[in-house]
């Protein structure tokens, strides 16, 4: 990998993406406490960082980057060195899928969020799945 590439890919974020802080800021401004890029070890022996985690709702929310996931709307192939990104972004989705199981094994529940979504519209997402899930425990 050339100098230039290197530099590229070390610019790019694992976590505190745009739209990530731009929806923690909103979800904490309404009032919503929760934990970010937290580790957990579940207990298939997957180990997962979610970007936002309501460890008390068990609520793990991504906010995945429409490149990096291969979003069905904006994700495209690569057009130059196609056998290195190809299998690499396969790979991502693999690992999406593996962590979204293991989440779902452990009891969590798993909301992807792309970084396409206006922000109000994943607000309301993460409201809606944090009341479900808080409805759901207090009829169950």
């Amino acid at each position: 990998m050339s100098e230039g590439r290197s530099r590229n890919m070390r610019a790019n974020r694992r976590t505190d993406t745009k739209p990530e802080v731009a929806l923690r800021s909103e979800l904490h401004r309404l009032g919503y406490r929760y934990r970010k890029d937290h580790r957990m070890d579940l207990p298939s022996g997957v180990r997962v960082r979610p970007d936002i985690v309501f460890t008390r709702r068990k609520l793990a929310v991504f906010v995945d980057g429409c490149f990096w996931h291969v979003c069905p709307e904006h994700g495209r192939q690569p057009t130059r060195n196609e056998r290195y990104w190809s299998p690499k972004l396969r790979r991502n989705v693999e690992r999406d899928r593996l962590a979204d199981e293991a989440l779902a094994e452990a009891g969590w529940q798993v909301l992807r969020i792309w970084e396409h979504e206006l922000l109000h519209e994943a607000v309301v997402r993460v409201q809606r799945t944090i009341e479900h899930r808080f409805d759901n425990r207090v009829r169950g």
